[in-house]
This record gives C-alpha cells, structure tokens and sequence, in this order.
C-alpha cells in the first residue's frame, strides 16, 4: 500500500503543490485521530484511518 503512495507522491512535480497536500493530510490525520470517539469500534477504526492519513501526508512530503 505504501508502493502506491509513493507512486502518487512521484506523481506531483511541484514542490509546493506536494507540500500544501503534505500539511493538508497531516491535519486531517491529527483531527480524525483527536476526534475518535469512545465507542471501542468507531473510535479504533477513526484512529486507524488517523495514522493512515497521517503515514500518507508523512511519504508525500518525504523529500529525496
């Protein structure tokens, strides 16, 4: 799955446009993880979509 992230990220040429995309996933990922709620199934699976937006905002912004 991380194959095709960084496919992605190879995708976009400019710097700035992967940079605003980087931050933009970073925040989404810290809300959705600050806002799971309690409910054991719910919360897990906001958590889990948390990190995975967050592991994808990471290898966007990833420079070589």
């Amino acid at each position: 799955m991380l194959d095709a992230w960084y496919f992605f990220a190879t995708m976009i040429r400019n710097p700035r446009t992967k940079r605003f995309l980087s931050v933009t996933l970073l925040i989404l990922g810290g809300v959705l993880m600050f806002l799971a709620p309690e409910n054991i199934w719910i919360g897990a699976l906001l958590f889990v979509l948390g990190v995975g937006v967050e592991i994808a905002g990471l290898v966007l912004g990833h420079r070589k």
